[in-house]
């Protein structure tokens, strides 16, 4: 067993860091717009082509805010992912 000592200025300053790090995270929510990467990995799917056609096909909500940046939202893929959930026995 090891003991670390350090003054009381510094464990009062680490403290701090310490419970700002933790407060960052419990606030961080996802954020609502992701980028087609972001929304593959959610569906677990590899193909920009499947992508493509979901949002084709209407089934996941997306926005195009300049020609070649397309963002999907979070929330209609999770509602994807429900509706097409099978319930168990």
């Amino acid at each position: 067993m090891e003991i670390v000592c350090i003054q009381e200025e510094a464990f009062y300053a680490l403290f701090d860091k310490v419970l700002e790090h933790v407060e960052a995270k419990i606030d961080s929510k996802p954020a609502k717009w992701i980028d087609g990467e972001e929304a593959m990995g959610i569906l677990k799917i590899k193909s920009t082509t499947t992508l493509q056609k979901l949002r084709d096909e209407g089934k996941i909500r997306f926005s195009q805010p300049q020609k070649k940046i397309i963002i999907y939202d979070r929330d209609s893929i999770n509602e994807y992912i429900e509706k097409h959930a099978r319930e168990t026995f």
